[in-house]
């Protein structure tokens, strides 16, 4: 029976995605910053844990206290929406140390295992604003478009030992925390800015088509389970046509 490691479960993509691995039988270790047991079914097969990575000491106990891993989904991620004029760059930092090196500093710490047995798959969660530019959110786009490089080519660093590196893109989700926290404090939104953002947020009030946690939960597995070159696993229906129309498989 095989084992994955899934960042950031606390809601959203990572809950559901602990859900739909348990569901197909797999043991589930689900990682949260605060630990909550009453999110997902009481099994043998599922283990929650306190993990914050941007912690070196959290992934290091976290990492001893699970054993062997076959599967690594990095997931947990933060979210910045606003005018970049008006974001600190406190809050960049904050963005990049979760999104960016937390995914690293992750991957870093299960790679030796995974190297050694020559075997093991990394899943980097990252967005569908990586397949198109996206207004008011300059700062988590970056955060994501780094992931994406540093997942392709870390993909054929670890082609030799037989170690899979993928991408899951997921579209957008209004379910999530990322959308339900609402409007930006004014603070991300200079004055100059207004006018502009009512118009993106309006738009974002009436998508064409959204994205579904149980999307990307299907999305992860697929990626997960996958034995052929693909790298990338566009997540709902928003970001598949995003994909198509940037010619990436689907």
């Amino acid at each position: 029976m095989k084992t994955v490691l899934i960042t950031g479960c606390s809601s959203g993509y990572g809950l559901e995605t602990a859900r739909h691995f348990h569901a197909q039988g797999w043991n589930v270790i689900a990682t949260m910053r605060t630990p909550r047991e009453d999110l997902l079914p009481r099994s043998e097969r599922i283990r929650v844990l306190a993990l914050d990575v941007t912690k070196e000491g959290s992934i290091a106990a976290a990492l001893a206290a699970c054993g062997p891993l076959d599967v690594l989904v990095n997931n947990a991620g933060i979210g910045a929406l606003g005018a970049f004029e008006g974001t600190p760059m406190a809050l960049a930092r904050e963005v990049f140390e979760t999104n960016t090196f937390g995914v690293m500093a992750m991957t870093q710490a299960v790679l030796p295992q995974l190297r050694e047995r020559r075997s093991g798959v990394i899943v980097n969660v990252t967005s569908s604003v990586t397949l198109t530019p996206m207004p008011l959110v300059a700062v988590y786009t970056a955060s994501k478009m780094a992931i994406e490089g540093f997942t392709a080519s870390l993909a054929h660093e670890l082609a030799p030992f037989d170690v899979r590196v993928k991408l899951v893109e997921p579209g957008y989700a209004p379910t999530t925390r990322f959308a339900s926290n609402g409007t930006p404090p004014d603070r991300l939104i200079p004055e100059a800015y207004a006018p502009f953002a009512q118009r993106v947020f309006a738009a974002f009030m009436q998508p064409a088509a959204v994205t579904t946690e149980a999307d990307v939960a299907e999305g992860v597995y697929r990626a997960a389970t996958d034995t052929s070159g693909q790298l990338r696993f566009p997540a709902g229906p928003d970001a598949v046509a995003l994909a198509r129309a940037a010619g990436h498989p689907v």
